[in-house]
Formats: C-alpha cells, sequence, structure tokens
C-alpha cells in the first residue's frame, strides 16, 4: 500500500521539520496524546507537512493506550507483564526514528497503527 503524502515546498521550512518533530518527541517526556493533538489543532489548517506528522503522532499515541491497556489486562495471565515492556520498548523506537524523520524533512507512517484521526 502507497501513501499519498501532502504536497509540501522542497525544501521542507525548518520551522515545519521543528513542530513536526516535537510533535513525535515530546510525548516521550510523559505528555502522551496532549503535544500532538494540540500541535494537531494548531497547525491542521496551516501547514500540511505538520498537520500530517501531529496526526500521526496522535493516532500512535492513542494505539499506544489501547496496547498499555490490553497489556495491564493481560497481567491477570502473567504475559501482560512481558508485553507492556515490548509496547514500551517498541515505542521509544519508532517515536525516535519519527522524531529524526520529521527532522530531515520527510515523511513517516508509524507501524502497527490504527488511525481514528484522519486528514
Amino acid at each position: 500500500m502507497t501513501e499519498d503524502f501532502p504536497p509540501v515546498p522542497e525544501p521542507v521550512p525548518s520551522d515545519s521539520r521543528g513542530w513536526s518533530t516535537a510533535a513525535h518527541l515530546v510525548p516521550l517526556i510523559g505528555l502522551g496524546f496532549i503535544a500532538p493533538l494540540v500541535i494537531w489543532l494548531m497547525k491542521k489548517d496551516d501547514d500540511p507537512f505538520v498537520e500530517y506528522h501531529a496526526r500521526e503522532s496522535l493516532n500512535f499515541q492513542i494505539t499506544l493506550i489501547i496496547y498499555i491497556l490490553a497489556s495491564v489486562l493481560l497481567m491477570l495471565v502473567i504475559i501482560g507483564f512481558v508485553l507492556i515492556f515490548v509496547v514500551m520498548i517498541f515505542a521509544l523506537v519508532v517515536e525516535i526514528i519519527a522524531g529524526i524523520k520529521a527532522a530531515n524533512g520527510e515523511f513517516y507512517r508509524y507501524p502497527l497503527t490504527f488511525r481514528f484521526v484522519t486528514g
């Protein structure tokens, strides 16, 4: 499946890259879905590059909440203790990759993510 990315000027302006990078990396300091939601609401009509990255990050953060809740429920049968560790490592890795891609002016699509918020 190919993704249709929004048209953006080449090279991507540094302001757009900064906002997009923040949408991916600020959740790492504990703000979860709040940071990408605020960035998406602020920039969705102004900047297609930022809108795309903030929406991707928001969808991933919502999906991550679902995965964590499932892991907590599965702790009743022990597997959740391992699963939550795997989910957190996975989240850390893909969020850093997404932040690097955004900083470089590239698009990134999170794997294993439900797309609740669409553009």
